[in-house]
């Protein structure tokens, strides 16, 4: 039976929301979720951001934090409410790969991005012309969910410039704080070795990403990219000849 404090609603098929009261211990809120899963596929929970005990509650009564559902209408206005749910189907959170799978549900994430040092026999670095910025950058992208960074900037020029480059050492770890509407971020930046600058020949743009490829002189570099990038590029320069990579935040040592 259902504690006072304790409300399970199917609100839709297979689906049960459950909220509790301040005051409700965790086991409780735990043993309504496994009862609530013996007919539905589904428990979840909408909980107040600002609420961090109720935060405690969902994760330790084995809901897993699957993101932050915005404008939800509470009391005639919208509001932010995190998304907790257990489904059926999910491990048990007293089997290992269970517990891992609850805390790597509400653990800080950090976005990753890997870019490519190429420099040509005259020493000049090449730069991409973005079609969604202003500013130039180095080739590359962001890091896909369970893929290296390395082999992630490897595809990453391979889709946008159309060219199969041997990815080397790592030059720079670089920290991207908080910008314009992105989260902060971790840039990577890998040795793209030296190429003869015919390579643009083989060049093959990919449209909707890339308007052009250069390889362009410190000078353009300045005039060209962010001044974060640009500090970001003289760093990894400065370190082709160290044994090991540097780490800098927003370009700066």
């Amino acid at each position: 039976m259902t504690e006072p404090n304790t409300i399970v609603t199917t609100v839709a098929d297979g689906i049960a929301r459950i909220t509790w009261s301040p005051d409700q211990p965790v086991d409780v809120v735990r043993h309504e979720v496994a009862a609530a899963l013996v007919d539905h596929a589904r428990v979840e929970a909408l909980v107040d951001p600002d609420d961090e005990a109720a935060q405690r509650t969902a994760t330790w009564s084995g809901l897993r934090r699957e993101g932050v559902m915005r404008g939800v209408t509470v009391g005639g206005k919208p509001v932010d409410r995190i998304v907790y749910a257990r489904l059926a189907t999910d491990t048990p959170v007293h089997e290992p790969e269970g517990f891992r799978a609850l805390l790597n549900s509400f653990l800080p994430r950090k976005r990753a991005i890997s870019q490519l040092l190429m420099r040509s026999t005259d020493s000049r670095v090449l730069l991409c012309q973005l079609t969604y910025k202003q500013d130039w950058d180095l080739p590359g992208g962001v890091v896909e969910v369970g893929e290296s960074p390395q082999v992630a900037v490897a595809r990453e020029v391979e889709e946008e410039l159309g060219l199969t480059v041997p990815v080397g050492r790592l030059l720079l770890t670089d920290w991207l704080p908080p910008w314009s509407g992105w989260d902060d971020a971790l840039c990577l930046v890998f040795d793209g070795g030296v190429h003869d600058p015919s390579l643009l020949d083989s060049v093959v743009r990919q449209t909707r990403e890339i308007r052009t490829a250069e390889f362009c002189t410190p000078e353009q570099v300045l005039e060209r990219c962010a001044d974060f990038t640009a500090r970001r590029i003289a760093a990894a320069l400065a370190n082709l000849d160290d044994d090991g990579p540097t780490y800098t935040e927003s370009g700066y040592a």
